[in-house]
């Protein structure tokens, strides 16, 4: 699935424009990446946590030569799966359906339905 498929999905089950839902998802990214350069960490609720650690410089060897490189240290973002998140993913899935239920439920909040539309 790639941002397009989830643009559309909630595009669709929201009654949403395409370009209204993309610029929302993007903002989305971009709040998360400007939290993590920031602050360092994001804690989501139900979904997890991203968060930017410091890996130490080390010494590696290049597979091919075998000659031994040094390696800066660098920061890398983690993530720890909420809870939620880790249930929903355990549970079992029937992979014959073709069939996708909706991301949101019926009754989700929205002031936007294409049902509210004039």
């Amino acid at each position: 699935m790639t941002k397009k498929d989830i643009v559309r999905i909630i595009s669709e089950e929201m009654g949403l424009t395409q370009q209204q839902t993309k610029a929302v998802v993007q903002r989305t990214f971009d709040a998360i990446i400007e939290i993590l350069a920031t602050e360092r960490r994001i804690e989501l609720r139900n979904f997890g946590v991203f968060e930017v650690k410091q890996r130490a410089a080390r010494t590696a060897r290049n597979p091919r030569t075998g000659v031994q490189v040094d390696v800066p240290e660098k920061y890398v973002i983690t993530f720890k799966s909420g809870k939620e998140m880790e249930a929903k993913v355990n549970e079992p899935v029937d992979i014959s359906a073709k069939s996708r239920p909706p991301l949101f439920p019926p009754n989700w909040p929205s002031t936007n339905h294409k049902s509210d539309r004039k």
